[in-house]
């Protein structure tokens, strides 16, 4: 596989209740994940949302739909998986800024909004965020690029801070993102 081949579509398998009994209510791809033909090697799904106070059991239908503002209203949450390219792949010639910067506004609307144009990948959400790396290495830039570097099994969690996820090995890294939507003071 080349380093900068599509990432799987993650598999989402959703539970519920059916007559009293825990049942598979769906199992398949995440509907909405969508491999970035501006950004070869970046993958961005919203697997699952939920409710400031979510129902039990949740009814069957499409939590996630395509186009869904990503950052949660406060008490909301957001399940995302992210697979990051090297960043070299943004270096390449042929890379062009604003036709990445129009498919992130299609596919993660409301959080492309906040990527800072004078600091690529810099944003901030109104959010805590516990962000898992299921594969590979990323480095987690906070303000006056200070970097902390996280491997396969870390865990960062992010409260509210302005950020930018830098991928600087050869290969793509895949993430796990819940977004929790906070009160900003």
């Amino acid at each position: 596989m080349s380093r900068f081949a599509p990432p799987d579509v993650p598999r989402r398998v959703v539970t519920g209740t059916r007559d009293g009994k825990s049942v598979v209510v769906s199992d398949g791809p995440v509907p909405n994940a969508h491999h970035y033909t501006s950004i070869p090697g970046m993958m961005t799904s919203v697997v699952y949302t939920t409710a400031a106070t979510p129902p039990l059991p949740q009814d069957d239908g499409e939590c996630a739909p395509a186009g869904l503002v990503v950052p949660p209203a406060p008490g909301e949450t957001r399940l995302m998986i992210v697979t990051f390219p090297p960043d070299t792949s943004m270096a390449r010639p042929e890379f062009d800024p604003a036709a990445a910067d129009a498919e992130q506004r299609e596919f993660i609307p409301g959080l492309a909004e906040r990527f800072e144009a004078d600091a690529p990948g810099m944003h901030r959400t109104e959010t805590v965020d516990y962000d898992i790396v299921l594969d590979g290495e990323i480095w987690l830039e906070l303000d006056d690029g200070a970097t902390t570097h996280l491997r396969t099994g870390d865990v960062a969690v992010q409260c509210g801070t302005r950020h930018a996820w830098r991928n600087k090995t050869d290969r793509t890294a895949t993430m796990c993102f819940v977004l929790i939507g906070a009160l900003l003071r």
